[in-house]
């Protein structure tokens, strides 16, 4: 099992950055493709962005690509979502998510382990 911790959060400016992190307990994580999810009020939660195991194959969502940036250091457990040149509309409850295996799962069903989210809003 897997347990899933973000951090990084918080308020800012249209136009700035936020790097947002996730820390996961266990000596599994290596063997789990993980996932940026986000949930805005009102919305159906939506992915965001994925990684596999190793790093080597990541997938965004088409609103968020060349923006964020996902990556993992599978000797820190932890993944990390860098987001720059923020958007009103990204303001969410960001969550990260973890599916055993390599995979290239994007629903939000697929994913077995979840964090508690971390908010971010961007102020216009």
């Amino acid at each position: 099992q897997v347990q899933l911790v973000e951090s990084g959060g918080g308020l800012v400016q249209a136009g700035g950055s936020l790097r947002l992190s996730c820390g996961a307990s266990g000596r599994t994580f290596t063997y789990h493709t993980m996932a940026w999810f986000r949930q805005s009020p009102g919305k159906e939660r939506e992915f965001v962005a994925r990684i596999s195991m190793g790093g080597g194959s990541t997938t965004y969502a088409d609103s968020v690509k060349g923006r964020f940036t996902i990556s993992r250091d599978n000797a820190k457990n932890t993944m990390t979502l860098q987001i720059n040149s923020l958007k009103p509309e990204d303001t969410a409850v960001y969550y990260c998510a973890a599916k055993p295996g390599n995979n290239r799962a994007t629903r939000t069903e697929e994913y077995d382990y979840w964090g508690q989210g971390t908010q971010v809003t961007v102020s216009s």
